[in-house]
């Protein structure tokens, strides 16, 4: 804040940048020599604990291929048995859970291969089941393990991008993940949180946003200000967010930070630490971060403030549930410091001082353009003539202004009106009820093809449905455009590694796709592979949308026919079928 006497302003000045004795990290009492590295190089990150990600917090930290491929080996953290082994077409693809008697289990997830004997087990399994996707839980009898051994190598199965371990530490009796860099593995971090961007919030008493604008920052070495040190703000209520990444020595990953604290005039207002966090609630992180700037520019803020309906356990300080208040022409002073586990910390310090011109804002959001008012902790419901839709409580963290309209659709595969829910920039926590009744007759033929699409812009995702009293009904989890569509085309086969004659071949592949994209809660393709009549396993790679046989010697020399069916969510098929030699 500026002033003109330099007599009063050296004082000031050395006071006000005076950093405030930070309140000491809160750390569970966890055993710092009971596991060792589930790697034998160095732990080089490319994921931390708790890092924002799309609808949920990262629960593991990611390991670096020692050069960059699949298959370093994986290694047992401890003394304990495999508990659960899953294999899955996306998420974390073949994943190994070990229980330890320390009252841990350890997760090993996006693997390549598992040991040779677990390997053996689950393909057995697989063709008990005649599924490629498996869950199963084990006693401690059937695998158990010693601390160094050889589990699996590293791979990039499931939903992952590259190769790397995802590695957990969770609390065997909640299955509460638990930073695993809490657990004294050596990791070199010599580095603090970088800041990037402030963002500021007009906020009401409801704690809804009136208006925001975002500040660049300038750094000198660790320390951050804004240009001319003091923010003039358009509201006595305001809250802020920071855009912060963590970095690692010898990486050039930008990661999740541990914790984030913020004060006002030196007194600690708001907190939040990522030790631990349960599953269930892990898709606050919607209310946690700003929203719509993750959904429309890929930027990730910490919200130093909570909205009314986030339940989220990490905060551990929320003075005023983190909302600054000014008063008069008064300034403040706030500091934001964000730490990583090694105890690197950044600090962020500005003077806030409210507009001469600005008023309280505690009036409710006005001039919005919207016909129904939905509060974000009471149960809502709307019915219309060709729209069900009922949200519980908790689906919302904030009252909905929601703005419904709706516009005739005639062009072709489209069987309703669509719907206007407000838009995608708006975050959803719970899946709620939709019904569309369809505006034109559907031929008997048609109405196992039909499925409530959610079809913003050019995007069309099928949400699946059901029939009932004359609605086409289903569960969705967020806002937009819906309408009623049908889908007759069947799914595309695509030979990869196939011919007449395979007897110098090692396996066999397809790519599969299909013309309709599905939601989380709709399954998506199916699959189906026979030799002579015989269910044969096909691995699938979702993310590459490939199906892979390996020859095992199950099949025998000689002339054998496949045949494999692919199916849609709504019944559509596509089959190939083909001689070869083995």
């Amino acid at each position: 804040m500026k002033r003109n006497s330099f007599v009063f302003l050296l004082p000031l000045l050395i006071l006000a940048f005076t950093v405030p004795k930070l309140k000491p990290t809160v750390r569970g009492n966890y055993p710092s020599n009971y596991f060792q590295a589930p790697v034998s190089q160095a732990i080089l990150l490319s994921g931390t604990f708790g890092e924002l990600r799309p609808n949920h917090f990262h629960a593991g930290i990611d390991i670096k291929s020692a050069k960059g491929v699949t298959g370093d080996a994986v290694f047992s953290a401890a003394d304990g048995f495999v508990s659960r082994i899953k294999v899955d077409k996306s998420g974390y693809g073949n994943s190994l859970y070990i229980s330890h008697p320390n009252g841990y289990t350890t997760v090993y997830a996006h693997l390549d291969k598992f040991k040779t004997e677990i390997a053996n087990f689950v393909k057995a399994q697989q063709y008990i089941q005649e599924s490629f996707e498996l869950d199963l839980n084990l006693t401690h009898d059937k695998f158990p393990v010693s601390q160094g051994d050889e589990i699996g190598k590293m791979g990039n199965t499931g939903s992952s991008n590259g190769a790397h371990l995802h590695f957990e530490v969770r609390e065997t009796s909640t299955q509460n993940p638990i930073n695993p860099l809490l657990f004294g593995f050596r990791v070199v971090d010599n580095i603090a949180p970088k800041m990037h961007t402030l963002k500021v919030y007009s906020l009401n008493e409801k704690r809804e946003e009136l208006d925001s604008k975002a500040i660049t920052l300038l750094k000198a070495g660790d320390t951050y200000s804004v240009k001319g040190d003091t923010v003039l703000l358009d509201a006595g209520q305001t809250g802020f967010g920071l855009k912060v990444y963590d970095h690692f020595d010898r990486v050039s990953n930008w990661n999740g930070i541990f914790e984030l604290s913020m004060y006002q005039d030196d007194s600690l207002v708001y907190d939040f630490s990522l030790e631990s966090f349960s599953f269930d609630e892990s898709r606050y992180i919607n209310a946690h971060c700003d929203y719509e700037e993750r959904v429309t520019r890929n930027s990730y803020y910490n919200r130093c403030y909570s909205l009314p309906g986030n339940n989220l356990s990490i905060y551990r300080h929320q003075s005023n549930n983190g909302v600054v208040q000014l008063v008069g022409a008064q300034a403040s002073k706030i500091t934001l410091v964000a730490s990583d586990v090694a105890g690197n910390s950044s600090t962020l310090e500005f003077w806030a001082k409210r507009k001469p011109e600005s008023t309280n804002l505690l009036q409710p959001v006005q001039n919005k353009n919207y016909n129904y008012i939905l509060p974000y902790n009471e149960g809502n419901m709307i019915r219309t003539e060709g729209l069900y839709l009922h949200m519980p409580p908790g689906t919302l963290y904030e009252d909905l202004y929601l703005k419904y309209d709706v516009t005739p659709e005639r062009s072709s595969g489209y069987y309703s009106a669509v719907h206007h829910l407000s838009n995608s920039r708006t975050p959803v926590h719970d899946f709620f009820d939709i019904g569309i009744r369809p505006t034109q007759s559907i031929p008997a033929e048609l109405k196992p093809k039909v499925f409530v699409a959610y079809c913003e812009g050019s995007r069309v995702l099928n949400c699946g449905g059901r029939w009932e009293d004359g609605l086409l009904r289903t569960k969705v989890r967020g806002l937009g455009d819906y309408a009623i569509m049908v889908d007759v085309t069947p799914p595309v086969i695509k030979q990869v590694v196939f011919g007449q004659n395979m007897q110098n071949y090692k396996q066999f592949s397809f790519k599969i796709s299909d013309n309709v994209a599905t939601a989380p809660n709709v399954e998506s393709l199916s699959f189906d592979a026979h030799v002579d009549g015989q269910w044969v396993l096909m691995e699938y790679d979702k993310k590459n949308g490939t199906i892979t046989h390996r020859f095992d010697g199950l099949i025998p020399p000689g002339e054998h026919n496949f045949r494999l069916v692919v199916r849609d969510a709504v019944g559509n098929e596509a089959v190939f079928e083909r001689k070869f030699f083995r």
